[in-house]
């Protein structure tokens, strides 16, 4: 190539990608796409009207030069004000919005229209910077058009960028296109925690493991996408690192991340073996870090088996590691966020007592107190009440089933778009007695993703109190076989057994009981199934310790509880060893 093929000069670059894209993806894949056509069509339309043009579309970002930074600016506000209309009626969680950089500087242009150079990659830093649905440009840009565009600008501040030597100056502009907290308090927010997934290293000579080990960080990127609470960076963000000599810290500075996710993968024998660490950036301490093996000959669910085996045993430590962060902040420092993850934790960190039931509840309250339109919030407060209440940890009334319901339905109303919600909600439902309308919204969370488990054990244990008991037994089995390190299991599984025993499969029952106290040792429940299901087969004696044990790790426990939780036949049983 010779200099007459290169040309360099001064231009506005506007870049762009699209908030969440693996998790709209994960979703609805074929509703992302269309989404995504049709935001790209905006895209060209505005840039073109301002006598922009179009460098690259390449998957879900946008880069496009401009002659003017007044033509850049109005393009990225038109872009966003024109998408979020466009978007404005469907659910909150299933809308796209883009992030948009723009910076004036110098270019490289090719001969074939490409260009290059670092006001290309300053403004792929001010993008990723930007809020989804908003616009962050740098001083160049501001000093440009200040008084010349009708939007306000926020100080954005300096920030240190990735592969630029010297600190970035942004403004934000504040447009109705970015989504705000609402005004109902003034705390200050910290915001979602972020996490980026490197690309997992290749340990061995085996060339197909290239291909493994993309597709397996790749997955566990849309896997994490649905993780509720954690802002995740895009999988083409992370993946500029691959090949790349920085350390863990200088990563996450650069991403401006919380926490990263990297792994390896390596051959051994005729096993594949999958390390992953989960590293807190601040210190760079290795907060979890596991192994998963897979045979190689096993290529057909090998990929999708580990990922869901990563992101079981990720996901629970990424809660544990916010909520140990949250109780060192300052109450006033607290938002509705860390209120969920501390209300959502209450049970793993405290086990199955009522101390930790009211907590669950307290926090789950004060989120969607905090933000009104925290649906997820509602459906979990709403699912922890009808549990709380049918297991005896919270006093069964008249007032807390309503509550309990109301917040069900107001979770529906506020996102029925969401698989979480639609799964909590629905699963808080049938457990209030409402089984053919929990059908329905758990149905409705599976038709759009099929893989969430959750759902598919509730829908299972719906199906049962409702007498279609094999129906019930093969759903609720499919969603623990499908999520087989949750931690959720010990509960699924004496919900599993309490299905079992009504069925007169007794041992069964009991195998499922065992396995479930193995699981969740502080879940009372699985002991009182294992003495009603011992009972039944005529070991009176093994009956008698394991209800003792029921009782010793929950001393608290009557009868009527009993009843409330495993049926009154069961309680009637016991009754006879209840000295």
């Amino acid at each position: 190539m010779t200099d007459s093929d290169l040309r360099h000069k001064l231009a506005a670059i506007l870049a762009a990608d699209a908030a969440e894209y693996s998790r709209l993806m994960a979703g609805d894949d074929r509703a992302t796409v269309a989404e995504l056509d049709a935001a790209r069509s905006v895209f060209r339309s505005q840039i073109e009207k301002r006598q922009g043009r179009v460098v690259d579309m390449a998957g879900d970002s946008v880069l496009a030069v401009f002659s003017t930074a007044a033509g850049a600016v109005s393009a990225a506000l038109a872009i966003q004000a024109q998408i979020s209309q466009s978007t404005d009626a469907q659910p909150e969680s299933r809308r796209m919005r883009f992030r948009i950089g723009v910076h004036l500087g110098d270019v490289i242009e090719k001969s074939d229209g490409t260009v290059y150079g670092d006001g290309v990659n300053i403004a792929a830093r001010l993008q990723a910077l930007a809020e989804p649905g908003g616009v962050m440009v740098s001083d160049a840009i501001y000093n440009a058009v200040r008084g010349r565009i009708d939007v306000a600008w926020v100080d954005a501040g300096e920030h240190s960028v990735k592969n630029i030597g010297y600190p970035v100056h942004g403004y934000r502009a504040e447009t109705s296109a970015a989504p705000r907290l609402p005004a109902t308090s003034a705390r200050k927010p910290r915001g979602r925690p972020s996490i980026a997934v490197l690309p997992f290293k290749v340990l061995s000579e085996d060339p197909r493991l290239g291909f493994l080990a993309d597709g397996l960080a790749e997955d566990v990127i849309a896997l994490l996408a649905r993780v509720a609470g954690f802002e995740l960076i895009s999988q083409s963000s992370s993946f500029a690192f691959r090949n790349r000599e920085a350390s863990v810290a200088t990563i996450a500075r650069d991403l401006g991340v919380r926490y990263v996710v990297e792994g390896s993968v390596r051959t051994v024998g005729d096993v594949v073996r999958v390390s992953t660490q989960l590293i807190d950036a601040a210190t760079a301490r290795v907060l979890w870090s596991g192994r998963l093996d897979g045979r190689s000959d096993d290529t057909s669910d090998l990929q999708d088996g580990i990922a869901r085996g990563v992101i079981s045993e990720l996901e629970p430590e990424l809660t544990r590691a916010e909520i140990a962060l949250i109780r060192r902040l300052r109450p006033e420092n607290v938002d509705a966020w860390d209120c969920y993850r501390q209300g959502m934790g209450a049970i793993a960190m405290k086990g199955w007592t009522e101390e930790a039931m009211r907590e669950s509840r307290t926090q789950l309250q004060r989120a969607f107190e905090l933000d009104p339109s925290f649906a997820l919030a509602r459906a979990l407060f709403a699912l922890h009440s009808a549990v709380g209440s049918n297991t005896g940890l919270l006093p069964a009334s008249i007032e807390l089933a309503q509550e309990a319901q109301l917040a069900a339905e107001q979770a529906i109303a506020l996102d029925d778009g969401s698989t979480a919600v639609l799964g909590y909600a629905g699963c808080a439902l049938a457990d209030l007695g409402y089984r053919d309308r929990g059908v329905e919204i758990l149905q409705r969370a599976l038709s759009i993703d099929p893989s969430n488990a959750q759902a598919h054990v509730a829908l299972g244990a719906t199906f049962g109190l409702q007498g279609r008991v094999d129906e019930g037994l093969a759903s609720m089995r499919h969603g623990m076989r499908i999520s087989p390190k949750d931690r959720r299991l010990g509960v699924w599984g004496w919900a599993l057994g309490s299905l079992l025993l009504h069925a007169g499969q007794a041992e069964a029952a009991l195998r499922e009981a065992r396995t479930s106290a193995r699981r969740d040792p502080s879940l009372h429940l699985s002991r009182i199934l294992e003495a009603a299901a011992l009972l039944q087969t005529g070991r009176e004696n093994e009956a008698r310790v394991a209800l003792a044990t029921a009782r010793g790790i929950r001393p608290a426990l009557t009868l009527q509880e009993v009843a409330r939780a495993n049926g009154r036949r069961v309680a009637a049983r016991l009754g006879s060893l209840w000295n």
